[in-house]
C-alpha cells in the first residue's frame, strides 16, 4: 500500500488527482499540467516533497565522513551553504543524487530521492566509519514554493532576512509561526525556497502560503508540472536520466565531481573513465518533425540503435517537442542529428544547447 505524506489530508481537500509514485500517494496535478507550469514560470507554484528522504551525519568528523561519500566537496563550502551531489558505487554509477547541507563541521544534513531513501541510509550505513549516518526521514515534511515571486511570499511570512540567502544557502527560522529550515534550493529552473518543518505543522504551512499567495497567483502544483519544469531545464531525474550504470562523466555532471578532492566512493572508476575517454553522453534534443519523445524511445542513426530517451515533454514554456537521452559520444555536439522511433516511425531530431528553457 502507498505512504502518504503529511500534507495527503489537503491534497484531498483541493482535490489534487492522486497517483502512486515511488510508493508514495502524490498529486500528479490539481488545475492541470501546463496551467501549474505556467504559473511556476511566471508568478509561484507550490509542491508537496515530503515524500524525500533526510539523513544526518552529526559529531566530530561530520564533514570528512559525509565527504568521503558525496562526489562535491563540503570542505569548500562554508556552513550555511549546500551542494548538489552524487553518491555513486564503485563503478563510477550514480547510487543517487543528492543536496548536502553544512551546518557545521560536525552536522551534515542530506536530502535524497524518495525512491531511493532506505537504499541510501543503508548504503551509507554501511560505508560510514566514523560517524554514522542517523535517518530523519520521520522528522521533515518538505513543501517547495517555487517561482519568480516566491521569495516575496515566503518573506511576507518570516522574519528572515531572505535576501541574504544567496542560491544554494539555507537558515533556520521561522515561516508562517513553524520552525523551518529555509533553503534556496528547488528543481524547476526558477528561484525559490524548499521549506522543511515538522510533519505536524506541515498542513498549516501549506495552507498559509497559498493564503499569502493567492494574490500573487500561487497556484498548487503536482508531479506532472514538476517533471515538464526540471526537463525544460535538463534537470536529471534518479531513474530516468541516471541510475547505477550510467557516471556522472556521461551524465554532463561533471561540474559536481571534485576528482582532486583526497577520495570518495567512485573516484577511481571516473578517473580511469576520464583517461580513456567517456563513451556515452546525456543530451537535450529537439524533435524536428511532429510527435512527442518519451523515455525508452530507442535512438537510431544510419538505421542502427545507438541509443534511447530518458525524458521527453512537449514543452509548455518553450512550446517544443524536446527530450533528453544517452548517444554515442560522437553524435552528442550541438547541430548532431538522429531518429526518434516513435510507435514504430523514425522521427528527427537534433541535438541543441541546453537548457531548453531561458529566462527572458
Amino acid at each position: 500500500m502507498a505512504r502518504q505524506t503529511p500534507l495527503y489530508a489537503a491534497h484531498q481537500k483541493l482535490k489534487g488527482r492522486l497517483v502512486d509514485f515511488a510508493g508514495w500517494e502524490m498529486p500528479v496535478q490539481y488545475s492541470g499540467l501546463i496551467e501549474e507550469h505556467q504559473a511556476v514560470r511566471t508568478a509561484a507554484g507550490l509542491f508537496d516533497v515530503s515524500h524525500m528522504g533526510e539523513v544526518e551525519f552529526k559529531g566530530k568528523g561530520a564533514v570528512d565522513e559525509a565527504n568521503r561519500l558525496i562526489t562535491n566537496d563540503l570542505a569548500r563550502c562554508a556552513d550555511g551553504q549546500a551542494v548538489y551531489a552524487g553518491l555513486l558505487n564503485e563503478n563510477g554509477g550514480f547510487v543517487d543524487d543528492i543536496v548536502a547541507y553544512r551546518f557545521s563541521p560536525e552536522h551534515i544534513f542530506i536530502c535524497v530521492n524518495a525512491s531511493n531513501a532506505d537504499k541510501d541510509f543503508q548504503w551509507m550505513s554501511s560505508n560510514a566509519k566514523a560517524v554514522k549516518p542517523v535517518n530523519r526521514s520521520n522528522d521533515f515534511a518538505q513543501i517547495a514554493v517555487q517561482g519568480p515571486k516566491a521569495a516575496g511570499i515566503v518573506q511576507r511570512l518570516t522574519s528572515a532576512k531572505l535576501e541574504a540567502i544567496g542560491v544554494y544557502r539555507f537558515t533556520q527560522g521561522q515561516v508562517a509561526k513553524v520552525d523551518c529550515i529555509i533553503s534556496r534550493t528547488g528543481y524547476t529552473g526558477e528561484d525559490g525556497f524548499e521549506l522543511y518543518c515538522p510533519p505536524k505543522d506541515a498542513e498549516r504551512l501549506w495552507f498559509a502560503l497559498l493564503e499569502e499567495g493567492q494574490r500573487d497567483g500561487i497556484l498548487p502544483c503536482g508531479l506532472g508540472a514538476r517533471d515538464s519544469l526540471r526537463t525544460e531545464m535538463k534537470y536529471a531525474l534518479y531513474g530516468n536520466d541516471i541510475d547505477d550504470v550510467h557516471t556522472p562523466l556521461e551524465a554532463g555532471l561533471s561540474w559536481i565531481v571534485k576528482l582532486d578532492k583526497p577520495d570518495f566512493v567512485g573516484k577511481a572508476a571516473l578517473e580511469r573513465q576520464k583517461a580513456a575517454g567517456v563513451p556515452r553522453k546525456l543530451v537535450g534534443f529537439e524533435l524536428t518533425e511532429s510527435g512527442i519523445p518519451r523515455a525508452h524511445y530507442p535512438i537510431f542513426k544510419d538505421g542502427q540503435k545507438v541509443g534511447e530517451v530518458t525524458s521527453g515533454t512537449m514543452g509548455p514554456s518553450v512550446k517544443k517537442a524536446i527530450g533528453i537521452g544517452y548517444v554515442p559520444s560522437a553524435l552528442s555536439s550541438e547541430g548532431a542529428t538522429f531518429h526518434v522511433e516513435i510507435r514504430g516511425r523514425p522521427v528527427a531530431a537534433r541535438v541543441v544547447k541546453t537548457p531548453f528553457y531561458r529566462k527572458p
